[in-house]
């Protein structure tokens, strides 16, 4: 199977890699096609188009994505094309080639004003610029290609930037760190949501998912957590939003239910907590 990647050097693109190149270690026929933006800019039709025409992936896993929330809100057009253009490019480029497409999506979909978990089907009403332009992304893919897989992640940790590497950081230079405690969601683990994205790719199970690890919290007890699991000597202070100022109006719950997953025999995620212990080990 060729598989392209794109946005080959983010966190989930990484993790998605190492996991097919361990596959090829294991004599499962695969060719991987890496790309970042500097060898494929995806905002560029023609760029895209003659890349995936001439190398025929089956697959195209993307990953790339502009996913700086508050900058998204002052460097608009960058975050609309990267996010929906690009995944327009890619879409029309998979459909003429009729390989699959992953496009990778987002909590910020919704408004986050809800009590409970978000379904699949639950009604869309993004209010910044990152969702906005990642569920535009959505569309284009629905609208172009007839094999998507969207997949509707969150609170994403692996190998690159993340919140507990940030946690992780701080506590080395401070005693008492304050951490937000009105936002809830599900801490993700990139292995976690690799494996979903690469037993998908596996069937024809077309359509939107939702992909996270199971169970929820608030920034404040993902943090405890952390400290918890590494046995760090750190005071964390739950404060709420407002002692935050921005720009961004951040989703104060972005809790995914894993429904479409489970309804096909596919949700492969364990509880949040039990990921990050095994990350953190």
């Amino acid at each position: 199977m060729k598989i392209l990647v794109t946005g080959c050097n983010g966190q989930l693109g990484r993790e998605i890699i190492n996991q097919l190149e361990s596959k090829k270690t294991k004599g499962e026929p695969i060719e991987l096609l890496k790309c970042d933006k500097e060898s494929l800019d995806i905002s560029n039709f023609e760029d895209v188009y003659t890349y995936i025409l001439e190398k025929k992936p089956e697959v195209i896993i993307n990953c790339a994505a502009f996913t700086n929330v508050d900058l998204s809100e002052e460097k608009v057009d960058l975050a609309y094309k990267i996010n929906a253009l690009g995944s327009k490019n890619l879409a029309i480029a998979s459909e003429k080639v009729k390989s699959k497409l992953v496009y990778i999506s987002t909590d910020y979909v919704f408004k986050g004003d809800k009590k409970t978990p978000y379904r699949e089907d639950d009604t869309t009403n993004p209010t910044n610029i990152y969702g906005k332009s990642k569920f535009l992304g959505e569309q284009y893919t629905k609208d172009f290609c007839s094999r998507y897989f969207i997949i509707r992640t969150a609170w994403l940790y692996g190998d690159g930037n993340n919140f507990v590497k940030t946690m992780l950081r701080l506590s080395e230079s401070k005693k008492e760190i304050n951490v937000v405690d009105d936002q809830v969601g599900s801490p993700t683990s990139t292995k976690e949501l690799a494996v979903c994205v690469l037993n998908l790719i596996n069937t024809e199970y077309y359509g939107t998912y939702h992909g996270t690890n199971n169970g929820f919290c608030s920034w404040y007890e993902f943090a405890k957590k952390i400290f918890e699991i590494k046995n760090i000597d750190v005071k964390v202070n739950p404060i709420t939003s407002d002692k935050f100022p921005s720009k961004v109006n951040r989703p104060s719950y972005s809790v995914l239910d894993n429904f479409m997953l489970k309804l096909i025999d596919l949700d492969n995620f364990k509880h949040w907590e039990e990921a990050l212990e095994e990350y953190l080990r």
